[in-house]
Parts: C-alpha cells; structure tokens; sequence
C-alpha cells in the first residue's frame, strides 16, 4: 500500500536573514520539514565534473551563501514547532565521523525526534586536498563514517576499531533520547547499495519521473543483492527526492506511487515571479501548502 507522502521545504543558497521567516511561514501552513544543504566552500575552479548537469558545470554563482546546515538547524528548530529538519546531504566524506556525531547528536538531544541527517560523498576534489582527506578512499571510509555515526547516537560506552577509524572506550553526552534516522544520498549503484545497506533511506538530488523509476528499479535490484544485510526492511525505507514534476496534486501522487515517501521542493520556482524576491519566496510556501499539500492529506 502506497504510504502517505511528506513534504520538505528546501532552503538552497539563501541569504542567512531568509532562513527564519521562510521555516516559520512553513511549520504555519503544513509541512513536514526543512531541508538544508551544504557546501563548505566554492573552488574558483574545480578539476571535476559536476555529476548532476549535462554538461558538468555548476549551476549557481559561485558566490552564492550556503550556511553551515548545523548552525541553521539549530536556529531554525528553536522558532519552530512542528518540523522535522535534516541535511540533503552532509558531505560526510571530508569529515571525522566522531566530531560529527557530537555536533548531530547535540542537536537531536535538544530537539528529540526533529533531527535526520543525509550523508554523502563530495564530488570535488579540492575540497578533499585542501581539507586533508582522502578522496580514493571516500566511499570504504563513508562505510565506516556511518558506523561510527550510529554508534555515537544510541548512547552509552561506545569503541571502535576499524580500518580508517580507531578508538578505545568513550562516552558522547548528551545522546539523543529518540532515534536519528540516517538517509545516504548517491545516484550511482554503489551509492544505491550503501543506502539499503546502512541507511534508513535514500536521499536524492533533481530528477525527472522517468529517472525516478529507474532510480526505483536500481534500489529494488540493489535490496535483491543486498539481501539479509539490508538495515530496514522496504516497507520501512525511505525514498526522499526533489522531483521535477509540475506543482499539483496530482504530479505528486504519481511520485509516490513510484516510491517516494518525502518530496523535496524549492516552491518559489514554481508560481511566477522572481525567485531571488523574499516576497515571492515567501508567499509560494503557503501557496504550494494549499495547492498540494493540503489535498494530500489523508482525510
């Protein structure tokens, strides 16, 4: 049976005096979360392709503000009371999965059962270098990340001893009181693996209904070869895209037929209007609240 679809408000590249009133005016008007991504700084120039564009290339203005999604969360939980709030995705890759895991766990300690987080591997290679981490080994070392990640979150004395990763006996308090569900991104079949592997879900960037199907299709053979060691079972995983389908109910009833239990969405594209305007933005949110949302509510 189709399971009711969710509805995240994406806050991509917004200047930080945004962010506040646009999760206000979305916990007012009835949707399920906020979503916020990350960069942690622009290359001039990169040495890859951008894997989402045709043509490789990076679609926003290099100047374009990203705030920390672990600043933003916390101060958008704070003025809000209703929404869930996760990363879409961290790019835990570049990172220590144990000062991770406390800045995670901070977090959902404070605000219990309003805290998720998207995990993922960066693309760019600079960030790698320049950061000191090694981008050979980023998908084994996301492995052991998420490991590390979950282990921390449930509390209590924790060790680890792995091949990237190793430490004796410690304690991360405080723990989150509820369960902090880890969703992977990646659209290539190892990435697909890994989240039915290790994840509560899969977590995705832009696609069309047809990439979507076989993003659908790719995770059913990926279950298949997974098997036993799949985390959740399927009626438990989570499928949370950004789809790019028209803005009616009936748009997206048809994505959640095909799986998807979270649709993630930057409404201010949608209406008319220049999408840098505030105004703009900030009407489009109750406007895609009345328009879809609402009539997808279960009765």
């Amino acid at each position: 049976m189709m399971r009711s679809v969710r509805f995240s408000l994406a806050l991509p590249m917004l200047p930080p005096d945004r962010l506040i009133p646009l999760a206000r005016r979305a916990d007012e008007t009835g949707w399920d979360g906020v979503m916020v991504p990350e960069s942690v700084f622009a290359p001039e120039t990169v040495s890859a392709r951008y894997p989402y564009t045709e043509d490789g290339e990076r679609f926003w203005p290099l100047d374009s503000p990203f705030v920390d999604p672990w600043v933003a969360i916390p101060a958008l939980a704070a003025v809000t009371s209703r929404l869930r709030f996760g990363t879409s995705v961290n790019k835990l890759s570049l990172r220590h999965p144990l000062l991770f895991a406390k800045t995670v766990g901070s977090t959902a300690a404070m605000f219990p059962g309003r805290i998720e987080v998207g995990v993922g591997m960066s693309w760019i290679p600079e960030e790698f270098a320049w950061l000191g981490q090694d981008m050979r080994t980023r998908g084994v070392r996301l492995d052991e990340q998420i490991e590390v990640l979950r282990a921390c979150l449930a509390g209590g004395w924790v060790e680890h001893h792995g091949r990237f990763y190793d430490f004796g006996r410690l304690r991360m308090d405080p723990a989150p009181t509820e369960p902090v569900p880890v969703l992977v991104g990646g659209h290539s079949d190892p990435g697909l693996r890994r989240a039915v592997r290790l994840g509560d879900g899969w977590i995705g960037a832009q696609v069309t209904v047809d990439d979507l199907r076989d993003v659908v299709d790719r995770l059913d053979r990926a279950r298949h070869e997974v098997g036993d060691d799949a985390r959740v079972p399927a009626d438990r995983f989570e499928i949370k895209v950004m789809p790019l389908v028209a803005p009616t109910p009936e748009a997206m009833s048809e994505v959640a037929e095909l799986g998807v239990t979270e649709v993630i969405t930057v409404p201010w594209y949608f209406f008319g209007g220049d999408p840098t305007d505030p105004d703009v933005q900030f009407e489009s949110v109750a406007r895609f609240a009345a328009d879809v949302i609402d009539p997808l509510r279960p009765t």
